[in-house]
């Protein structure tokens, strides 16, 4: 597939991870960290830029949403760059048992560096382990839309994005045939 296609194709992503974002939605259920994998496993590896897309997309959507403390924020941003990390060690493997285990792998290192985060840099929970692992606690139910968030999303952006290529590949050998 080419280079224009695939960046093109990242481009509606961005959009589309952007505009869910912003749109009414279960709590952290949304594709930037599906969007951030892909972009590791398609663009990064070949754009050293690709790496700022995710952080562009959540930058993006804060400014509608509003931003917050911005201790909290660089974690959740580095959380984003650390999935297009994953895409990146991935993508020379790639195949749906990576793809999904870099997804669950995104979802649980963002649950447990943001609430990690959340206990350290805030005054929510105390400075304990009592208060770390009620951290954790309060927070499951998150982690479990985000770790359903990004396997659906991942799903689907992959998914997609593997069945045009097919499509397409397929299409070319029969002009060729012809």
């Amino acid at each position: 597939m080419n280079t224009r296609f695939l960046l093109g194709f990242t481009l509606v992503a961005l959009i589309a991870a952007v505009a869910v974002r912003l749109l009414p939605h279960i709590p952290n259920f949304t594709p930037l960290g599906a969007f951030a994998l892909f972009v590791g496993v398609f663009v990064a590896r070949k754009h050293w830029w690709g790496l700022l897309l995710p952080l562009f997309a959540m930058f993006l959507s804060d400014l509608f949403i509003g931003f917050y403390d911005l201790k909290l924020m660089a974690v959740v941003y580095g959380s984003f760059l650390a999935y297009t990390a994953f895409g990146m060690l991935i993508s020379r493997r790639k195949n749906i048992a990576t793809v999904l285990l870099g997804s669950m792998g995104g979802a649980v290192l963002f649950y447990l560096t943001t609430n990690f985060a959340v206990w350290l840099f805030s005054s929510w929970y105390p400075h304990t382990v009592s208060g770390l692992v009620l951290s954790y606690t309060f927070a499951l139910p998150f982690f479990k839309y985000t770790l359903l968030g990004d396997l659906f999303f991942t799903s689907i952006l992959f998914g997609v994005y593997e069945l045009v290529v097919a499509f397409s590949y397929h299409r070319q050998l029969k002009l060729n045939r012809a």
